[in-house]
């Protein structure tokens, strides 16, 4: 895939990991979509570094779209960890 298809992957994983993991985000919907992006590429990195399975060239893999929204699923847990606002107002 190329770099293009991977930005459309992580906006799109960056959408379901938002309404898996529903509540405000610190970034709003930019930083929300941004830290898809973001997860799509470290959850490909991750599945073919560790996990041995290569990322392949089809775009509807289930394989890939899965490690983009883990990916984008723990980027978006460690970014509300880091920068999120308390639950004490």
């Amino acid at each position: 895939m190329g770099i293009i298809s991977w930005i459309i992957l992580g906006l799109l994983a960056g959408v379901v990991a938002k309404i898996l993991l529903p509540g405000r985000d610190p970034g709003g919907l930019i930083g929300t979509t941004l830290i898809g992006v973001a997860g799509a590429f470290v959850g490909g990195w991750i599945s073919s570094r560790f996990l041995d399975r290569p990322i392949t060239q089809d775009f509807y893999d289930g394989a890939t779209w899965v490690s983009a929204i883990g990916g984008a699923l723990v980027l978006l847990i460690a970014y509300r960890i880091l920068f999120g606002h308390s639950r004490a107002r």
